[in-house]
């Protein structure tokens, strides 16, 4: 039987590794990244797919680095014949990918070769996309560019954030990968060369790309405040204090004003000016504050038409 190493971290990648034991595969290890403090009492907390592992009785490793020699060795003296990889967290080093005789494969939430890197579902919604997907690839010693095993796209609907997509991309991420790993114990799979002119990238998101720019367009800010739902949230400054703005929508308004200015209080929501159109806040958290409805907010006279969030 074929000896697969997991390598996972998030609840995307929880659901992929149940669907490797419901279908009889043998899962010898699963790596994941260590517990972490979680919340301000920041309790140890261990990782979706740590606690998913534990579920279903498999052997979890956890290092700090793979790159450190203990922490290497341990990988490679479980001797796999394939590694299957999804949103890990850590970069492989060159021993681990050549280690199994049938590759080391990654599940990626992306068509690629666009969106490489380690927040492609951030930013295909941050950028106004109407479609992303999933790709199984080969994984090489360079970020995500290896070749195309295969793909399914999945569309983005207007209303969709990271949140939802991230599980409709687990999803579809766990089906296809179903689909494709016959093909690829089998020797049977296709090897598709990503072309590189095509090539987009998707960082990890950036404290400043967090930060609103009312002089965008309200369309582009509902897609930043959507892109950024539910972590690690867009936020602005308002009266000398960080507001996160965990949700707002497109609105319509016969006021106006200046980028930045609220315009209107509408019962459940306020009405700021954009660089083109209004965006209508209805859920935030001001600054020591918990996370709280537009309408709760304005049972306070905390805010005035007229104010400007900077």
């Amino acid at each position: 039987m074929t000896k697969i190493v997991f390598m996972g971290t998030p609840a995307f990648s929880a659901p992929i590794l149940r669907m490797l034991v419901e279908e009889g595969y043998e899962v010898v290890s699963v790596v994941t990244q260590p517990d972490r403090p979680v919340g301000r009492k920041k309790v140890l907390t261990p990782t979706p797919v740590k606690e998913e592992a534990v579920r279903l009785g498999l052997p979890v490793y956890q290092p700090e680095k793979l790159k450190n020699p203990e922490e290497l060795q341990h990988v490679l003296d479980l001797k796999p014949d394939l590694i299957v990889t999804a949103a890990f967290g850590q970069i492989l080093p060159t021993a681990v990918l050549e280690a199994p005789k049938l590759g080391a494969i990654n599940v990626h939430a992306s068509l690629l070769p666009a969106y490489r890197g380690g927040a492609p579902i951030h930013q295909a919604i941050i950028d106004g996309q109407t479609e992303t997907g999933v790709t199984i690839m080969y994984m090489v010693d360079r970020l995500d560019a290896g070749d195309i095993i295969s793909q399914t796209a999945v569309e983005i609907e207007k209303t969709d954030h990271t949140g939802r997509m991230f599980e409709k991309l687990s999803e579809a991420g766990t089906q296809l990968l179903k689909e494709t790993l016959p093909s690829i114990i089998e020797g049977t799979n296709k090897r598709i060369p990503q072309e590189e002119e095509k090539v987009t990238f998707a960082r990890n998101i950036s404290r400043e790309q967090e930060r609103i720019d009312w002089s965008k367009s309200a369309q582009a800010i509902y897609n930043q405040v959507r892109g950024l739902h539910p972590w690690p949230v867009a936020y602005t400054t308002f009266q000398d204090a960080n507001m996160k703005i965990w949700w707002a929508e497109e609105a319509d308004s016969s006021k106006s004003g200046k980028p930045g200015e609220v315009v209107e209080l509408a019962n459940e929501a306020i009405l700021v000016q954009t660089g083109e159109g209004i965006l209508a806040i209805t859920e935030l958290q001001p600054a020591g504050k918990k996370r709280m409805s537009a309408k709760d907010y304005l049972k306070g006279p905390k805010i005035q038409v007229g104010d400007r969030f900077e």
